[in-house]
Parts: C-alpha cells; structure tokens; sequence
C-alpha cells in the first residue's frame, strides 16, 4: 500500500516522502496514530505544498541553525550522577537531562525531542550526542558522565 507519511518514522521516512509499506502495517499502525495517510493525488499535491513551505521556513532560518549547530559542536555538558561500585549509574541520563543541561549553559533552549540518543546514557565517561538541529544539520555535543560524590 502507497502511503504518505505525515510524520517522520523511524526506518521509514520522513514527512512528505511517499513510501510502499505492508497492508497490515500502514492499516493497523501508521494510519491509526496520524503518522500517515493513504497516497492520492490530493495527498500527494498537498505534500509538495507542504514540502515547498518546509523548504522557505528552513531556508529562513538557515544562518541562525548554522549558528546554533556551531555553538552546540563546541559545547561540552558535564553530568553527575549516583554510581554503583562497578561505575555504573543508579539511574540514567536522558535526552531531557542533557537538553536542561545544554540550556542551561548556552542560555537557548533545546528540545529534548531533537537529541538523538538511542538509549539513555548508563555508563561514566565521554559520549558524544547528536541533536538533529535541521534535515541536515546534527552536530554532536560532548557528555561528560561524572560520579556523583557521596558526602557518608
């Protein structure tokens, strides 16, 4: 089944793009959630539309998202967190631990949706987080975990 996806999906695309997925998949998940909508000429028509309005809205915006992807590159958070005595955390550090963290410190506010971390952070150390700024703009900002020291 042609569908048009509304939002972007992982593993499949991205907003606009038309994509041949399973019956099943597009009837019973996509659909459903208001990820996608059946691909006919109108949807189609109104994806370009919206595709084209995108483009202006991005192109706006450019030199202000280049600015941000360039601060953000340079930027080092450090976390502390409660550890185990293997060095593990207790808990975990999450894209909006770091999206307050990197508010804090560059003073702009970053949405903790736009951070790219498969899995929340669980380990001390240096990690490097991309944050998808634009369709093509994901710098990377270096997480530095640090242990929490215990005051027993």
């Amino acid at each position: 089944m042609k569908v048009l996806l509304i939002q972007s999906v992982k593993d499949v695309g991205k907003p606009g793009d038309i994509k041949d997925v399973a019956d099943g998949y597009a009837r019973n998940f996509l659909i459903p959630r208001g990820l996608a909508t059946v691909a006919n000429a109108t949807a189609v028509k109104q994806a370009r539309t919206q595709r084209e309005v995108e483009a202006r809205r991005e192109s706006k915006f450019a030199s202000e998202n280049q600015s941000l992807a360039a601060r953000l590159g340079e930027t080092q958070v450090t976390l502390r967190a409660k550890t185990g005595a293997q060095g593990r955390l207790y808990g975990a550090i999450t894209a909006a631990d770091i999206a307050s963290a990197l508010e804090e410190k560059l003073g702009q506010a970053v949405d903790r949706r736009r951070i790219e971390l498969d899995e929340p952070i669980r380990t001390l150390g240096e990690h490097k987080v991309p944050i998808r700024i634009a369709r093509d703009l994901v710098p990377q900002v270096t997480v530095n975990v640090e242990s929490e020291a215990s005051s027993s």
